[in-house]
């Protein structure tokens, strides 16, 4: 039975109770937002007859569903409080109250937040199927499938044990009831609401346990569901329980600050009041008093707190537009802080909620926040989930055809949902859980393609890859992270954008580091599955890895491919000789020089100026038809042909050195050197020397630098029969899983 909350709180059972906290802005009530859950206490819902006028309380839930709901049906509301009057009466509450005041209680706070019809019949009956004799199907009889289902996932959630002993499966199933349908969790909440306002006489200790549990699960909760006003106030009960020394410094700071005879936030929002009435923008200028938690961490971060720290200035208008409106008029007649400037409208929270944030500078140097939104935005930030009333009502042009779809659900609910299903086994679903919770800031990155991802703050790539293409991410090869190549373990930040680049072998893998890079459920849980599902090859990536520890070179594998791991020093591999045998199967030489190619006269592909000179094309820039060209002559009667734009050109050019005239003679076979820039995997060095290979290419020297995060720079000199091959040769190349970009070699200028 739900009844394990008490009577209501006195004056003096706990620091925390409601009334107490309320006191140092009681002055400035009249400012604040309508919607205001302390104000909700046992006289506002009973009256002054309560216990022997019980019925007349669902008046109480009527007029606040009415300011939300003019045209509402009130029938079902009436009927279910009557069906929970008649089944709980009898039960008491542990402070000797009627039980029915429970479940008005909760109703009340739902309604007041804005909830619909349904889910406030709901609320009603929560406890019924629990705690009396009325069965579910009966539930179905009177108030439809509808009412039955969120009766029955609140009955379940009752049943689950948050502590430390919670068990996980039955926790999984909470959360997937709750994902198909977030009413359940909405009246959950209101439930722990008022159960913790209730909290006073019970024991120090059940006190303490109730209050980790409603920190650790049900705040975090609250929040990725937007129901600020629910959290907000969870928020300060249980930082009076848990924290009660630190509560009541804070609780003395607010009431010093309320008793001031000034009020800089007072004075800010009449500025804003006269400048957006001389521009003639109709809005609503408020005080916004911080919580107790909210100055607690604002005077732990800025240490002594200054009147602009207690509150901020909230405009509400009444178009979207309005709000840009309202921010340049503050903008140009106040001086703001531009980097406290936020944009939540564009790009709402992971939780719906929406708001323009900036910020404006005093005379005094004292800095208060403004919030500017739309009275539906703030009535979506204050109640979120709750305030779209019915998710799965079709429109009324799209009749229904019986599916439980919620576009309106958060992100990271569908993402639950998700990833709870490919969870290998409750414990690992419950810790993945838990970790996913504590992240409580979200950021927004952006696809090229325009689209968004929701990530937690500190995700990497390696997150954003599982995100957008679940499992498929096993190929993922890389990321541009702002247009700039960047690894996999590139952690990114709030606004990037993300290009991932996917690798087109089928085979592809994951490597065991990435769980170091993953913090999202659905990349760890993904991640960890594929490596408990290939074990062999997870043991391959060990031990291959401990090889090229070993060998410090990157020896080739067992099957006779190449690594591609070097460690210290570039790896240069000697080929085997003839096209059949590009692919480098020589033992690697770490100290070796690179091979350089045989110098061979080219008088069949260039021709120059000075009759009777051999034709040597430089080892520096291999130039191939069609580059530009020119020449020089050397000692021995030969003459260099380098393309124009070599550094080789312009220094021997600075030294004094005449050109030669060269041109192009009829296509004969070139030289070329080509430099690969890829992400480091298992066999890449083989693939690559195939599609070489498959283009006609004979590889005459190959360079393999080592790797520096995850990235390797191959340079090759290969001969073709034809220079017309060589784009060919240079796309199969970049088809090659791992490699994004491919170049002909462009030497450095040197030091003279």
């Amino acid at each position: 039975m739900s009844a394990e909350a008490t009577n209501s709180v006195t004056p003096g059972q706990m620091p925390g109770a409601v009334s107490a906290a309320v006191t140092p802005t009681a002055p400035r009530r009249k400012a604040r937002p309508r919607i205001d859950l302390r104000r909700l206490g046992r006289a506002a819902l009973l009256g002054p007859a309560a216990r022997g006028r019980l019925p007349d309380a669902i008046s109480h839930v009527v007029d606040a569903h009415r300011a939300h709901h003019p045209d509402a049906d009130l029938e079902p509301l009436r009927h279910a409080y009557v069906l929970a009057e008649s089944s709980h009466r009898g039960q008491m509450r542990k402070s000797g109250e009627p039980y029915i005041t429970h479940p008005l209680a909760v109703t009340l706070i739902l309604a007041e937040l804005g909830a619909e019809t349904t889910t406030l019949t709901a609320s009603l009956l929560h406890d019924t199927v629990e705690d009396t004799d009325v069965t579910l199907d009966q539930v179905r009889d009177q108030f439809g499938e509808e009412v039955r289902y969120l009766v029955d996932g609140v009955t379940k959630l009752e049943k689950v044990d948050y502590g430390a002993a919670a068990e996980p499966e039955t926790f999984r199933k909470m959360l997937v009831a709750t994902g198909n349908d977030v009413r359940v969790m909405s009246i959950k909440l209101a439930d722990r609401l008022h159960n913790m306002r209730t909290l006073g006489v019970m024991r120090p200790e059940k006190q303490e346990r109730i209050a980790k549990v409603t920190r650790d699960v049900l705040i975090p909760l609250a929040e990725r569901l937007g129901v600020q006003a629910l959290k907000t106030e969870l928020e300060d009960l249980v930082f009076a329980i848990l924290h009660p020394e630190e509560y009541a410094h804070t609780r003395e700071l607010i009431v010093r600050n309320a008793a001031r005879a000034d009020d800089p936030l007072a004075e800010v929002a009449d500025e804003v009041r006269g400048v957006l009435r001389e521009a003639d923008i109709p809005v609503e200028v408020l005080i916004r008093p911080r919580h107790f938690v909210s100055v607690h961490r604002v005077s732990r971060k800025r240490g002594r707190l200054r009147g602009s720290d207690f509150g901020r200035v909230l405009v509400l208008v009444n178009e979207d537009a309005d709000c840009y409106a309202v921010l340049g008029e503050l903008h140009t007649c106040m001086k703001p802080v531009v980097s406290e400037f936020k944009d939540f409208i564009a790009v709402p929270k992971f939780n719906l909620y929406q708001s323009l944030h900036t910020a404006v500078a005093r005379q005094d140097g004292q800095v208060v926040e403004v919030l500017i939104r739309t009275h539906q935005m703030h009535k979506v930030a204050e109640a979120g989930v709750v305030a779209l009333g019915n998710p799965y009502a079709p429109a009324p042009e799209d009749p229904a055809d019986g599916e439980r779809v919620d576009p309106t659900r958060p992100g990271w609910l569908s993402r639950l949902l998700d990833w709870q299903e490919a969870a290998p086994d409750p414990d690992h679903f419950w810790s993945t859980l838990r970790e996913d919770l504590a992240q409580d800031r979200e950021i927004t990155v952006f696809r090229p393609d325009g689209g968004t991802l929701g990530l937690p703050e500190g995700a990497t790539c390696v997150d954003a890859a599982y995100a957008q293409y679940g499992e498929d991410a096993h190929a993922c090869i890389g990321a541009r992270v702002n247009g700039r190549l960047a690894t996999l373990s590139t952690v990114l930040r709030d606004g990037d954008t993300v290009q991932l680049l996917m690798g087109q072998d089928a085979a592809s893998e994951p490597s065991r580091e990435w769980l170091e890079h993953a913090h999202t459920p659905a990349a760890r849980i993904a991640i960890q599955r594929w490596l408990a599902a290939h074990p062999a090859q997870t043991e391959s990536q060990q031990s291959e890895g401990a090889r090229i520890a070993e060998n410090r070179t990157g020896v080739r594998p067992p099957d006779g491919r190449t690594g591609v791991r070097p460690a210290d020093g570039a790896t240069r591999v000697r080929p085997t000789g003839g096209r059949s045998g590009a692919r480098p199967t020589g033992v690697p030489e770490p100290d070796a020089v690179p091979e350089q190619p045989a110098d061979r006269s080219a008088t069949g592909t260039v021709l120059a100026d000075l009759p009777g000179a051999s034709v040597r094309l430089a080892r520096c820039c291999t130039p191939v038809p069609p580059d530009e060209i020119t020449g020089f002559a050397v000692r021995g009667g030969a003459v260099t042909v380098h393309r124009v734009e070599c550094a080789a050109v312009a220094r021997m050019k600075a030294g004094g050195r005449a050109e030669v005239g060269v041109h192009w003679g009829e296509a004969a076979e070139c030289r070329v050197t080509l430099v690969a820039e890829s992400f480091v995997r298992p066999h890449l060095l083989a693939d690559l020397t195939e599609a070489m290979a498959s283009e006609g290419a004979e590889i005459v020297s190959a360079t393999v630098e080592p790797p520096t995060q995850q990235q390797v720079r191959h340079t090759y000199t290969v001969q073709l029969p034809d220079a017309g091959h060589l784009p060919g040769l240079m796309r199969a190349m970049r088809d090659v899983a791992g490699v994004y970009d491919v170049s002909r070699s462009q030497p450095q200028p040197q030091g003279n």
